[in-house]
């Protein structure tokens, strides 16, 4: 419930404003004078003011009422203030409404006129907290990423945004960690900023897929091996592990490694102990190792895939990547990356945030490059992206560009809301944004 300060010295007044706000299910406080006013206003969460010009009798000159308006303005820019005034105060009151006053009022007033302008008021109000508080919160996490490494990740969405802050905070750690999600997706790209933001940034940083590796030439791979040690080879080979020494091993596919390869990696693993191939010399690394998957682990497990003590090994913590599909909030900014100084009609915006994106970030970035060849120049449509066949869109899916007064109607509707906003429209929050500037909407 919103809290109203009246000020007036006149007690008939404060009564009577007090009863009409109370009834209309608004918390009410009074001040008789500037100086309660400003203490309250200091002491208080205050949603508006309605204020008296004059607080000394005799006085109609309007300057207390000045005066005060100026110091509540000092104690809180951003608070609505509604004037209250006398006919022959109207020239003040209209010079402060010029300096930031919310409105002003003539005694005696409309009952009807005052709710409605307290309403409005106070819903604007709102508005303006939930974008200065979307605001800051931008501004802290952009402060945020500022100071680390992102290898490059572009995204905006909230899951995205809360998979990074968790990723720096692995970093923070030596733990072994598990990356899942569907190819894709930019598993690498986080194992990237774990390590790029890690005390071992300046070691060695060697990536292995795991599930590409030939299963005769596995162990060589991982563990190197002599001069000799096999048909083919002539001279001392060093594995993937003691090439990571010091630093960290990225796995990828991880899943598709052989039952075989498994048990070898897992000695080394809880040991860091390993041989060469043709060697009886053990010996022993330093490794941070970061696996990465698209398979469902723990069905392998069950189905008799994927050892489960090397499961609980590798997946100290979990990293998901969640689909592009699940975060329609990064397309835009993708788009912007991969396709800079290009403009996107709002069909083309449509499909793009409905289409599925199977491949996910690698899927997108290619039809991008498609595109971007095809078409080098002009307005990019839906169709310039042939989507068509894998997403169909119907035609009464498609709406048409929103107006600034549908835009301004959905702001409010949603009290300030962004992303409720652009959902409505079948727009990203970037895209509504362009639209809000470009139209002078403020948010």
């Amino acid at each position: 419930m919103e809290k109203i300060l009246i000020v007036d010295d006149n007690p008939a007044v404060l009564e009577a404003l007090s009863l009409l706000l109370e009834i209309h299910n608004f918390n009410v406080v009074t001040a008789t004078t500037p100086f309660e006013a400003i203490q309250i206003v200091q002491y208080q969460r205050i949603a508006l003011v309605i204020q008296d010009m004059n607080f000394t009798s005799d006085t109609t000159s309007g300057e207390e009422g000045k005066t005060l308006f100026y110091a509540l303005r000092e104690e809180n820019p951003h608070l609505p203030i509604i004037l209250i005034t006398a006919w022959t105060e109207l020239s003040t009151a209209i010079e402060l409404v010029k300096a930031g006053a919310a409105d002003y009022l003539p005694k005696p007033w409309d009952d009807h006129k005052l709710l409605t302008c307290i309403n409005n008021l106070i819903e604007l109000g709102r508005t303006k907290q939930l974008v200065a508080t979307h605001n800051r919160q931008q501004k802290e996490r952009e402060d945020k990423y500022n100071t680390a490494n992102l290898a490059g990740l572009i995204f905006k969405s909230t899951a995205m945004e809360r998979l990074v802050t968790m990723a720096l905070q692995v970093a923070k750690s030596d733990i072994s960690a598990l990356i899942t999600g569907p190819n894709g997706s930019g598993k690498e790209c986080i194992a990237t900023i774990i390590q790029k933001n890690s005390s071992l940034i300046n070691q060695p940083f060697i990536k292995v897929n795991a599930g590409a590796l030939p299963q005769e030439l596995l162990e060589a791979e991982l563990f190197g091996a002599e001069a000799g040690a096999y048909t083919g080879i002539s001279k001392q080979r060093i594995g993937r592990f003691e090439a990571a020494d010091g630093g960290t091993l990225f796995l990828d596919e991880i899943g598709n490694l052989p039952l075989s390869g498994q048990m070898k990696l897992l000695r080394v693993l809880q040991t860091g102990e390993f041989e060469r191939l043709g060697s009886t010399q053990t010996r022993k690394v330093t490794v941070r190792v970061i696996s990465a998957t698209n398979e469902n682990l723990l069905q392998a497990i069950t189905e008799g895939r994927f050892r489960e003590d090397l499961y609980y090994r590798l997946n100290v913590i979990e990293l998901n990547v969640p689909a592009l599909c699940e975060r329609v909030d990064d397309i835009a900014p993708l788009i912007n990356h991969f396709l800079p100084h290009r403009e996107l009609s709002i069909d083309a915006e449509q499909a793009l945030n409905r289409y599925q994106w199977p491949g996910n970030v690698r899927e997108l970035e290619n039809a991008c490059k498609r595109v971007g060849v095809i078409k080098p120049n002009g307005l990019l449509s839906a169709e310039d992206f042939d989507l068509t066949p894998s997403s169909p869109i119907k035609n009464n899916d498609v709406k048409k560009e929103p107006t600034k007064f549908e835009i301004e109607q959905s702001i409010r509707a949603n009290q300030g809301v962004i992303a409720k906003v652009a959902r409505e429209f079948g727009l990203s929050r970037q895209a509504l944004y362009r639209r809000l500037q470009k139209m002078g909407i403020d948010y």
